[in-house]
């Protein structure tokens, strides 16, 4: 058995820059590890069929979740679909994220689906997490800093 979450926000940024949120190495190490957490990328290959990995680290137990996949779906500014495999044995199967963005007139509407979530992990803990993630990226996405 596994887990579906799905999130949906208006952020007040350009669908391109939450687009590269999603495809930059610093960018995703800044916004999805959720509180408590820093995040390491190790590889990013971003075109359909690239790989990807990288690792959470807890601040408080220093221990580290590593987890990878591969881009399924890439449509610049408005589409994402990429899947994610735990490295711990005990988290089996496979996710698959799907990031839907559509401009709007004060930015970006943005639908976010995760599945397959392992059983072991419980749907709340997701949602939490997800949603300080989520957090994060508006934060990150939301301020247009000219000539930064």
């Amino acid at each position: 058995m596994t887990h579906t979450v799905r999130f949906h926000r208006v952020l007040k940024a350009p669908p391109e820059r939450v687009y590269r949120a999603f495809t930059t190495a610093q960018a995703m190490c800044k916004w999805l590890p959720p509180h408590g957490f820093t995040g390491e990328m190790h590889q990013m290959e971003v075109r359909v069929g690239g790989e990807w990995r990288m690792s959470f680290t807890n601040l408080s137990t220093q221990a580290v979740h590593s987890f990878g996949g591969q881009y399924l779906e890439l449509e610049f500014g408005r589409f994402l679909r990429y899947s994610s495999r735990f490295d711990d044995p005990n988290l089996r199967g496979e996710m698959i994220t799907t990031v839907q963005l559509r401009s709007v007139f004060c930015g970006t509407e943005m639908e976010v689906t995760q599945e397959g979530i392992p059983e072991l992990i419980p749907p709340e803990a997701c949602h939490l997490g997800w949603q300080e993630s989520l957090l994060l990226l508006t934060q990150l996405v939301e301020p247009d800093i000219p000539n930064g």
